[in-house]
């Protein structure tokens, strides 16, 4: 029973952090780069219109530091549930 509890509260936790990352990728690629674009391109970013640069570079960098970060938070999160590689 305390095998199921622990795989239950592992997994939570793993869709929870999923659920935030997505969220923040979601922000930056769709609202920054396509709803609020308007908006943003009042703003200028080494010379181009912040709303561009989303839509162009920013989600890629967004997306990639985010690959980064869920593989830190699962390395965390396996030695926390005993579960790692090492």
């Amino acid at each position: 029973m305390k095998d199921e509890k622990t795989r239950e509260a592992y997994w939570r936790k793993n869709l929870s952090y999923l659920a935030i990352l997505l969220s923040i990728w979601f922000i930056v690629s769709y609202l920054c780069g396509i709803v609020f674009v308007d908006q943003l391109n009042t703003i200028r970013m080494g010379g181009f219109k912040l709303g561009f640069w989303f839509a162009q570079q920013g989600s890629i960098y967004v997306f990639i530091v985010l690959i980064f970060v869920y593989v830190r938070l699962m390395n965390k999160l396996d030695k926390e549930f005993n579960v790692n590689e090492d």
